[in-house]
């Protein structure tokens, strides 16, 4: 018979052996995931020089530069009770016309490279300014008066909408197009300076022309 302290570590004994062997060690794989695309924010590209639109993503809004029209440049006299305004980088002139009971009309003069679009396009770009529905090209002639003046076409346009009027020519020069509009404005204001407008036209010339 063994002693009772004998007996005691015989039973422990399977117990010890258990507790010192290495644990056993699971290993899983884990699915890597794909990397998420981190969002790009539009870099801004100023339509003038030094000007941003804010955009909500606290970056500014992206938007395109329209190249004006380059080489030689028309001429013109304004009247003299005309009021120039400092110009832009899309506009050759900016003037402030009379209108009735100190009312002022804007005329905004631009030019840009070939057609734009068409004549059709740009005198339906100005009826949509004074909530017009556009025209077809069949329409377009009833719409428009032709000119001739130093030597220039024009096409002039008379639109008034529900609130609106605007008067503007059309005249192709060189490899561009020049464009004379007066308004979106009141009917009455614009009304007013139609006369001066019509007599400004006919002072705009090549600059070669004497």
């Amino acid at each position: 018979m063994f002693p009772r302290s004998v007996r005691l570590a015989f039973l422990l004994l399977p117990l010890c052996v258990a507790a010192c062997r290495d644990p056993k060690v699971a290993y899983y794989r884990v699915p890597k995931e794909k990397d998420a695309p981190i969002p790009q924010m539009p870099a801004a590209a100023d339509a003038t020089p030094g000007s941003a639109a804010p955009f909500a993503g606290g970056a500014a809004m992206a938007s395109t530069a329209v190249p004006t029209a380059s080489g030689p440049e028309l001429t013109w006299t304004a009247p003299a009770d005309w009021k120039s305004k400092a110009g832009s980088a899309m506009r050759k002139a900016t003037y402030m016309v009379p209108g009735s009971g100190g009312t002022e009309g804007e005329l905004s003069i631009t030019a840009f490279p070939s057609d734009v679009g068409g004549e059709l396009a740009n005198v339906n770009r100005w009826r949509g300014q004074v909530d017009l529905p556009p025209l077809t090209a069949a329409d377009l002639a009833g719409a428009v008066t032709r000119l001739q003046s130093n030597g220039l076409r024009i096409a002039l346009v008379d639109f008034a909408g529900p609130s609106q009027r605007l008067i503007g020519a059309i005249i192709p020069f060189d490899t561009g197009t020049w464009f004379f509009k007066l308004g979106p404005g009141p009917d009455a204001v614009i009304a007013a300076g139609k006369p001066s407008f019509e007599e400004f036209l006919k002072t705009i010339k090549p600059p070669a022309q004497p």
